[in-house]
């Protein structure tokens, strides 16, 4: 099993995500994830919502770059790009150069986008959700033919269009830079990660129930049978929103502060993710840690258990 973790890039400033990238270079963390919000999407408590807007919010590629340029090993990827923010031939663009740059550490995780506010804070267009979904599917073919593409290409979709567009540079990595998406939507998500995907994120946000999981799985494999594409394929992962708690006083803290943790002993995370690990996932992305000494814990605690 393998490990990542999202870096906090919410109310923080570079110094401490500095400090953050660091310590997952130097410990066993196999990948390093950026979410991408213009905004803090999360409330926390004491704080108002426009209080917390002026709080600093990371976009996932800047911070990404620089990553890519500080460390050596560790796998970059977004958890996830909003399609919304951003036309998808230039989000391929903008990951090659980064997968150029990285010598072939990207992957690229890419959704439907959500969080209404900041599209209404930045004037960009918030459509329905069925036209989202719809938005990002034909992203993900869209940027699936630059990344595979060996000539230029043409695209003519109902939202997007290409004419005789090369990506160059192009991916560094052989065959092409995995694409990722995420979430748990049975009809719509799942069918676009079978067409596209090359890595499905479980949202454990959701409820980290392997027996949903697994149910998810089996979805995301009739949708393969239904194109004629192998599943195996496909690499599973887990967003985990894990923290440790020493003690139930501890646990009860965390979960007041956010009651959508999965929060518990070492034993207790040991137990869960031995059995996502048996139900085919391969790595954990974790949710963001709040400090180098979460990070560092969970390193010590959790993951050398899994050497």
């Amino acid at each position: 099993m393998k490990f990542g973790s999202q870096l906090k890039v919410y109310r923080a400033g570079w110094d401490e995500m500095e400090a953050q990238i660091r310590a997952m270079e130097a410990g066993r963390w196999n990948s390093i994830w950026f979410p991408d919000h213009f905004l803090p999407p999360v409330p926390v408590a004491g704080i108002s919502a426009e209080q917390d807007e002026r709080n600093p919010a990371w976009e996932a590629f800047i911070p990404m770059a620089v990553t890519a340029g500080i460390t050596k090993r560790l796998k970059l990827g977004t958890l996830v790009a909003g399609n919304p923010y951003r036309n998808p031939a230039l989000v391929a663009n903008m990951a090659a150069e980064i997968d150029q740059a990285s010598r072939g550490r990207l992957i690229l995780g890419i959704g439907a986008g959500w969080y209404e506010r900041e599209h209404q804070a930045y004037g960009w267009v918030f459509p329905a959700m069925k036209e989202r979904q719809d938005r990002l599917e034909e992203a993900c073919s869209l940027i699936r033919k630059l990344f595979t593409a060996e000539e230029p290409v043409d695209f003519q979709g109902q939202y997007y269009r290409l004419e005789r567009a090369p990506l160059s540079p192009g991916s560094y990595q052989k065959p092409h830079i995995p694409i990722m998406i995420g979430g748990n939507g049975e009809r719509r998500t799942l069918r676009t990660a079978a067409r596209y995907g090359d890595i499905y994120n479980y949202n454990g946000w959701a409820g980290m129930d392997v027996e949903v999981f697994k149910h998810k799985r089996s979805v995301l494999e009739r949708h393969c049978e239904a194109i004629g594409r192998d599943p195996a394929e496909i690499t599973l992962t887990v967003h985990y929103p894990l923290r440790l708690a020493a003690n139930e006083a501890e646990r009860k803290r965390i979960l007041q502060q956010n009651p959508n943790r999965t929060v518990g002993s070492r034993d207790f995370h040991i137990d869960l993710v031995g059995q996502f690990a048996d139900a085919g996932v391969v790595e954990m992305c974790c949710a963001t840690q709040d400090n180098v000494e979460d990070l560092q814990r969970v390193d010590e605690e959790i993951i050398a258990a899994f050497g």
